[in-house]
């Protein structure tokens, strides 16, 4: 744990009781705030109390007490409209912080010289944060990984010269962190969401833009004409700005040809890293992330034996292109996370022969923006409620069966990808669909997956995460 010693002999009030909520309250008290906590569920509240935080109704504390403000991220701060706390702290003039605020207080009063590694973006924020971790852990240095992913931040070994951190952060963490100062700050890409919570795409974007603002060095992804404008806007005003690019030849910074990873000085390239073989870092979008963590690392003090030899043991992360197994010439990938269209095309743009196990509760839009992907993918294995809807639009552009359940998905495309004779073939579990009319979350669809191909008789478990 890390005591939130910033607020020591304060009154603070807190308002979410979830785990993070919960694990920040505990870090102000071993910091020496005086704090009250409270929640809209009266459950989290019980259990708070029960854990020995002092808990009462917000709305009629006296908030002229209160040093400062402590907001879960999941509570909105604009849109659609302010939550009853935020409105109580700004008409009392109560500065309002989230958990990586408190954390970021702590680093500068403890050991300013911590390497801090914050990633941001709106797709590949995991990925990135477990390899830059993965990457630094493998080196040998001493490694902490939370925030927006695994462990809540302030749960974390506190901050010392030689620790390093890799934080991955959530706008609405960034929302509530206003002296975030990473040494090396991630933004890998900009595409509209969350907007019920930001309103518009501009805000969004500039909710983003304070993480790599407030970086002694920003990395930024600039495939897309938000980022782009924002390293621009960066690098006017004098900051260190790293460029990276999965695809495009760039005059100074690191960009993705094929499976080499490059960096470029004054339109001159090099060599730094390579990915071919590394099945957990396959296809352009993980090229974007590894660019990012070389970057990041490289500032931090690390060589390229060390960063390659990173890379290349990264097990990747589980439900994300997950290989969970393997047969002869059929891979077996676990993409459950991929809940939507959008999130599906990373892995059906990474491989040439695929067994496609999809659907669950549909989304919005279904699998229409897939269509450039039909050619890859041999037959279609279609479950759970959306399987009507997406056998038309399949149509007869690909083969097809109406599976029903996932078992049954499994085990035909198991049979039909050993018999293909034209290379690899890979049997993936890419729902482009929420699970929750099958299965509880994406993590139980995604396990079951696993043990359903793992079951198959000849099927050799690949090593990951678990």
């Amino acid at each position: 744990m890390i005591p939130a010693t910033s607020f020591a002999g304060k009154r603070v009030s807190l308002f979410g009781l979830g785990g993070s909520g919960i694990a920040t309250a505990h870090a102000l008290i071993a910091g020496g705030a005086d704090i009250l906590a409270w929640d809209d569920n009266p459950d989290s509240v019980a259990k708070a109390a029960a854990a020995g935080i002092a808990t009462g109704d917000l709305r009629g504390a006296d908030w002229s007490r209160f040093a400062a403000f402590v907001l879960s991220p999941g509570v909105p701060l604009t849109h659609p409209k302010p939550h009853w706390t935020v409105e109580l702290a700004r008409g009392a003039g109560v500065e309002g912080v989230g958990d990586i605020e408190l954390f970021c207080r702590e680093r500068i009063q403890r050991a300013p010289s911590s390497p801090f590694i914050a990633i941001t973006g709106t797709n590949g924020k995991s990925t990135t944060t477990a390899l830059t971790a993965h990457i630094l852990k493998s080196a040998g240095r001493d490694t902490q990984m939370g925030g927006n992913i695994g462990r809540a931040i302030m749960t974390l070994d506190p901050p010392e010269p030689e620790r390093h951190y890799a934080v991955e952060c959530s706008s609405y963490q960034i929302d509530l962190a206003p002296s975030i100062n990473p040494t090396a700050g991630i933004l890998l890409n900009l595409t509209p969401d969350h907007l019920d919570r930001h309103g518009t795409m501009a805000h969004y974007s500039s909710i983003k833009e304070r993480l790599v603002a407030g970086s002694d060095t920003a990395i930024i992804g600039v495939d897309d004409s938000w980022c782009a404008q924002i390293a621009d806007r960066l690098e006017r005003a004098g900051r260190q700005v790293i460029r990276i690019s999965k695809r495009l030849p760039l005059t100074d910074g690191y960009f993705a040809e094929g499976t080499n990873l490059m960096e470029a000085v004054d339109g001159r390239y090099s060599r730094v890293a390579f990915l071919e073989g590394i099945g957990s870092l396959r296809g352009q979008h993980n090229a974007q992330n590894a660019l990012a963590a070389i970057a990041a690392c490289l500032r931090v003090g690390l060589e390229l034996g060390e960063i390659q030899a990173g890379l290349e043991s990264f097990p990747g992360l589980a439900h994300r292109m997950e290989q969970v197994g393997r047969k002869d010439h059929v891979l077996f990938v676990n993409d459950s996370k991929a809940t939507n269209a959008d999130a599906a095309a990373p892995a059906l743009s990474s491989f040439n022969r695929i067994y496609w196990i999809a659907g669950g509760l549909p989304k919005e839009g279904g699998i229409e923006p897939l269509r450039g992907f039909f050619p890859r993918i041999a037959k279609a294995y279609l479950i759970g409620e959306a399987a009507p809807a997406f056998s038309a639009t399949l149509g007869e552009a690909v083969p097809y069966e109406i599976s029903g359940t996932l078992a049954a998905a499994v085990e035909h495309a198991a049979h039909d990808a050993a018999s293909d004779t034209g290379g690899e073939a890979v049997v993936l579990l890419s729902p482009a669909c929420a699970s929750f009319d099958q299965f509880k979350n994406f993590e139980v669809r995604g396990e079951a997956f696993r043990q359903a191909a793992t079951a198959i008789d000849g099927v050799k478990p690949i090593g990951g995460p678990r």
